[in-house]
């Protein structure tokens, strides 16, 4: 099979805008995770979020295309962009149906539905639907890259919550090895509305922690939840071969293996699938398990959540076998953005020879056994394996290679 390479990356997250700000801010173990400051959160169980603060739309993207888009989707826009241009794509050298986008999307409908229901709501309740409101936000989301670039290629949105980012990634992968030239894929996404801020809490398991530092602490004995946020990574995938023959001569990684798994119902007694993803991801990828560097861990915060992932790591990698990070520990989980941005990490952690820390933990859970990153840890890194898991029982595994 043709080894399919990130050539482009555009990051946008609560650590930075920009990869390389991104980059910085994470190995220095910065959280960006505060008191939401997009609406009002007074009356509200949970106040803390990991948002972007610094994003002026008006800076990044043309005035017309502010009135037809909402935050989700100008910052898609603006990481497509970035990630096209670092990656030097020249649409007009392309076929007619050379390039496509695939992404994914969970939460980050809640504003755009939100905005569309006030508006269906005035004209009478008999008008509004959600779904209609969600169904417009995924084909605006990626709509809106695929028009503003020229894109007739291969498009569409995947919605599997958290393992969102990397099953995008997967199918854009496919798109490649099948013939596409270029792909962009990845995910950005968030919930930065009082309607989407409802929806997330009523999933039970945000923190309600007042302290950034205590709120969101992964594989920790004082684990209480997670902190939602906003963000993501959105990539140009293409051939090895046709990367070379283009000219480009940096590039990310590869993404060699990859697969996705679903949870029994709960209550079914049956276990969790998430080791057969790792051990299928593994297996695409032709390694073994000693030959991955650091796994970049889901790390729900959930105690339960947090112990099934556990025990899938050390079944496949052994007690302390492995380099485990969090590093969302410093934007909090960002829906299907998540695992895109842990996937832009775990690249930059190839290419720079870092792992980033797991911030704010101090004691892990001593029967998970688990090989915790807290500080900033120097290492050549040729294999990274990245961890998603969605609510609802999706979970995907990813591996990225030198």
């Amino acid at each position: 099979m043709s080894a399919v390479v990130v050539t482009g990356m555009g990051v946008v997250a609560p650590t930075g805008l920009g990869a390389r700000r991104h980059w910085e801010n994470t190995l220095a173990g910065r959280t960006a995770i505060g008191r939401i400051t997009a609406f009002d959160p007074a009356g509200y169980s949970s106040r803390l979020a990991g948002e972007i603060r610094d994003f002026v739309p008006g800076e990044h993207l043309p005035g017309r295309l502010l009135p037809q888009t909402d935050h989700m989707t100008r910052l898609s826009l603006v990481a497509a962009d970035w990630a096209l241009e670092e990656a030097a794509v020249d649409q007009a050298a392309l076929p007619e149906f050379g390039m496509g986008v695939v992404t994914a999307s969970s939460a980050g409908g809640f504003e755009f539905g939100h905005r569309e229901l006030e508006k269906l709501w005035s004209r009478g309740p008999e008008h509004v639907s959600a779904y209609q409101s969600f169904a417009w936000f995924y084909a605006v989301n990626t709509g809106q890259i695929a028009i503003r670039h020229g894109m007739r290629g291969p498009n569409g949105v995947l919605v599997t919550e958290q393992a969102g980012g990397l099953d995008a990634v997967a199918q854009a992968r496919r798109q490649v090895r099948g013939g596409t030239p270029v792909m962009v894929s990845g995910a950005v996404d968030g919930s930065p509305c009082p309607w989407g801020w409802v929806a997330q809490l009523s999933g039970g398991g945000i923190s309600r922690s007042e302290d950034p530092d205590r709120a969101f602490l992964p594989f920790d004995v004082q684990a209480a939840g997670y902190v939602p946020g906003d963000g993501g990574a959105l990539f140009v995938l293409e051939t090895e071969q046709g990367a070379r023959a283009r000219g480009v001569r940096s590039r990310y990684g590869e993404i060699a293996g990859y697969a996705a798994t679903f949870d029994p119902p709960p209550r079914s007694e049956r276990p969790s699938t998430l080791r057969r993803a790792i051990e299928l991801a593994l297996e695409d990828a032709g390694l073994e398990p000693s030959r991955i560097d650091v796994v970049f861990a889901d790390g729900a915060g959930v105690p339960e959540r947090d112990r099934v992932e556990a025990e899938a790591l050390l079944s496949v990698f052994g007690p302390y076998g492995v380099s485990v990070t969090v590093p969302k520990t410093m934007t909090g989980r960002l829906s299907a953005g998540g695992a895109a941005l842990d996937l832009a990490t775990a690249l930059l952690t190839l290419r720079h020879g870092e792992i980033p820390p797991t911030v704010n933990v101090t004691s892990p859970v001593p029967d998970y056994q688990l090989d915790l990153v807290t500080q900033p840890r120097r290492r050549p890194v040729s294999a990274a394996l990245v961890v998603a898991r969605g609510h609802g029982g999706f979970n995907a595994a990813m591996v990225v290679t030198r």
